[in-house]
C-alpha cells in the first residue's frame, strides 16, 4: 500500500551558504515548511528582494522512512529552480517554481540520509517568469513529502501527475466515463479494480481488468451533473492495483460530469444553459507570509471570492496549489488555469514553457472546475509578436489539444496589442487586459472597444481577462481618476459593470485583482511593494 510521509518539519535553512554541506549544519536557521525567504523583503518596495540560491537541509534515519520497495521525494513547489542532493550527490533538478515534481531516491538510501535542496530564484533567460508585475518569491513554499510504494505502482514519474486521467462524456441522461491509469513495473497476473463512487459514497460503476489493460469505460446512469456554483456535484474514481487479491497500490481522484461551450455571440454555456462568467483573478500570496500559504489561507481566499458572488476565477499567472483547485471543484468556480509565460518572450525559454504546460495539464486534468488552459499573458508587452513567439504559441496550442481534447485554449492579451496581431488567431478563445479609466482613457471606452473587436472578428469569442484600478484606505468627496481612493475605485467598477455586463457576447470578465498582492518593484499610492488593485487588502482584513 502507498505510504505518504509529510516531510515539512525542522529543515535547516541558509541564505549565506555557498555550497552543499557534507553533514547536517549546526549554524543554520531552523524553519518549517512551507517557507519563503522573501516574505518580508518581497513586499516592502525598492525592487531589491533577495534573488539567488538558498539551501534547505534535513537529516533522516533509514528506519524513519516508509517501509516500501520504492521511495520518492515529492516537492509541491520550489521557486523557481531547484536541485536535490542526497548525501552530497545531486540526484535531481527541476526548472519551474509552481508545479509538483518527484525524484526516486531508492537506490541512494543509506543508514543516515542528508537531504539538501538548493532553491534558486535568480534572474535568467530560460525559466519563466522573469519579467512581470509580481514578486517571484523564493523558497520551498508548499508541502514536501516522501512517498513509499510497491515495486509495481501507479506512475509517479510523469510530469508530477497523479497517475490517473478521468474523462467523462455526457450521453443523454447518462455519462460514459473513461478512466485511464499509468503503471510502473506492472507484472503478468496483476489486476486493476475500477470503482466510481457518488458524493454520498455509493458505488455507481465497477469493473475489474488485467493490469495490461490500463483503461476502462464505465457508465453512470442518470448522471448528476457538475453545474458550477448552482450544483458542484462530484464523483470519485478509485483504482486499486491487485496481486493475488492483495492491494499493492491505490489511487483516487474526484471528477465532475459536465459539458460546455464558448459561443462567440452567447458567451459561456454550461450543460446547455447560459452561465455568465463574472469573477476575479487571484495571486497566491499574503502580507508577511509571501507565497508560503497554509490550507486555512487558501480556504479563506476561496470563501471570500465565493462571498462576492464570483462564478469564475482566473488563477494568475502560474499553477496554484492543488488544495485550491480542490476547493474550486467543491464550490463550483469555473477556472482559467495558466502557465507563467508572461510579459516578454524569451527565445531560450521555449522548452520551459513546454515543460510547465505539460505539468499544468497532467497534474490538473481531473479537476472539473478547469475549463480553459491559458497559454500566455501579455506576452507582447515589449513589442509585437515575432516568428519565434508565434511558433512557441502554436507548439503549446497544438500540444494542449493533443493532451486534452475536452477543454479550450486561451490567451490574455495586453491592451495595446493590435487586434490584427497573428498570435491572437492561435488559441480557441481570447481575452484582453484593459485598464481604460485607470492607466489612460476613460471607463466609457471599454464597451466600444469590444464592439469594434467583435464586429471585425465575430467568430472569435472574446473576454475581459483583467480590469481594475488601485485604491488604498483613502477617501474623497470628489473622486478622480488616479487618486487611489475607494470612491474612485467604486465608481470605476460600477461603470465597468455597465460597459461589460450588457454585452452577452463577452465570454468572461475577471477583475484584477481579488486581493492586493506583492509587487516589490512598485512604488504607487504611498505604500510601496504592492499592487493595490485588489478588492480586498493584502492581509484580507478590509
Amino acid at each position: 500500500m502507498r505510504n505518504i510521509l509529510n516531510f515539512n518539519s525542522k529543515w535547516a535553512f541558509s541564505k549565506q551558504a555557498d555550497a552543499v554541506p557534507a553533514e547536517m549544519p549546526n549554524n543554520w536557521v531552523w524553519v518549517n515548511l512551507p517557507h519563503s525567504w522573501n516574505a518580508i523583503d518581497g513586499q516592502d518596495g525598492g525592487n531589491d528582494y533577495y534573488r539567488g540560491t538558498c539551501y534547505y537541509a534535513k537529516s533522516v534515519e533509514k528506519h524513519e522512512l516508509p517501509q516500501a520497495d520504492r521511495l520518492y521525494l515529492e516537492i509541491n513547489g520550489a521557486n523557481s529552480s531547484a536541485k536535490v542532493y542526497l548525501n552530497g550527490e545531486e540526484i535531481a533538478s527541476h526548472d519551474g517554481g509552481y508545479s509538483t515534481w518527484r525524484v526516486d531516491f531508492t537506490e541512494k538510501v543509506a543508514d543516515t540520509n542528508l537531504f539538501v535542496i538548493a532553491v534558486d530564484n535568480s534572474a535568467n533567460d530560460r525559466v519563466y517568469p522573469q519579467n512581470a508585475d509580481f514578486t517571484f518569491y523564493g523558497g520551498l513554499y508548499r508541502n514536501v513529502n516522501i512517498i513509499g510504494v510497491s515495486e509495481s505502482h501507479f506512475d509517479l514519474d510523469y510530469y508530477g501527475g497523479p497517475g490517473v486521467m478521468v474523462t467523462p462524456e455526457i450521453n443523454g441522461e447518462n455519462a460514459q466515463v473513461k478512466v485511464e491509469v499509468f503503471l510502473t513495473n506492472a507484472k503478468a497476473g496483476q489486476k486493476l479494480r475500477y470503482r466510481l463512487v457518488d458524493k454520498e459514497g455509493n458505488e455507481v460503476a465497477y469493473c475489474e481488468k488485467e493490469a495490461a489493460e490500463t483503461s476502462a469505460e464505465l457508465e453512470i446512469k442518470n448522471v448528476h451533473l457538475w453545474h458550477g456554483r448552482k450544483d458542484p456535484y462530484l464523483y470519485t474514481a478509485k483504482v486499486c492495483l491487485l496481486e493475488n487479491g492483495e492491494v499493492l497500490d491505490n489511487i483516487s481522484t474526484r471528477f465532475g460530469c459536465r459539458s460546455f461551450e464558448i459561443d462567440p455571440e452567447k458567451g459561456f454555456i454550461l450543460n446547455g444553459e447560459k452561465y455568465p462568467l463574472r469573477g476575479v483573478s487571484r495571486h497566491q500570496d499574503r502580507w508577511g507570509i509571501g507565497n508560503a500559504l497554509l490550507p486555512e489561507h487558501h480556504r479563506e481566499d476561496a470563501e471570500l471570492i465565493y462571498e462576492v458572488g464570483a462564478t469564475t476565477i482566473r488563477l494568475a499567472h502560474y499553477q496554484h496549489d492543488q488544495y485550491f483547485y480542490d476547493l474550486c471543484d467543491e464550490m463550483g468556480f469555473v477556472l482559467w488555469a495558466e502557465i507563467p509565460y508572461i510579459s516578454s518572450h524569451m527565445p531560450a525559454g521555449r522548452e520551459n514553457t513546454i515543460s510547465q504546460m505539460k505539468e499544468l495539464v497532467v497534474q490538473n486534468y481531473n479537476h472539473p472546475s478547469i475549463f480553459v488552459w491559458g497559454l500566455s499573458n501579455e506576452i507582447t508587452m515589449t513589442g509585437k509578436s515575432s516568428d519565434d513567439l508565434l511558433e512557441n504559441h502554436r507548439i503549446l496550442n497544438d500540444m494542449v489539444h493533443e493532451m486534452d481534447r475536452t477543454r479550450l485554449t486561451t490567451i490574455a492579451v495586453v491592451s495595446m496589442c493590435s487586434i490584427d496581431d497573428p498570435y491572437i488567431q492561435i488559441p480557441d478563445v481570447v481575452s484582453f487586459n484593459h485598464y481604460f479609466g485607470w492607466y489612460g482613457g476613460d471607463t466609457s471606452m471599454n464597451g466600444p472597444w469590444f464592439d469594434n473587436f467583435h464586429a471585425k472578428y465575430p467568430n472569435i469569442p472574446v473576454g475581459m481577462s483583467e480590469y481594475g484600478c488601485e485604491a488604498l484606505n483613502w477617501h474623497t468627496s470628489d473622486p478622480q481618476q488616479g487618486d487611489y481612493t475607494e470612491e474612485y475605485q467604486a465608481y470605476y467598477h460600477e461603470e465597468l459593470i455597465k460597459q461589460l455586463f450588457s454585452r452577452e457576447y463577452i465570454w468572461a470578465t475577471h477583475v484584477w485583482n481579488m486581493f492586493d498582492f506583492g509587487a516589490d518593484a512598485r512604488a504607487e499610492g504611498g505604500e510601496n511593494g504592492q499592487n493595490h488593485k485588489g478588492l480586498i487588502t493584502f492581509d484580507r482584513k478590509y
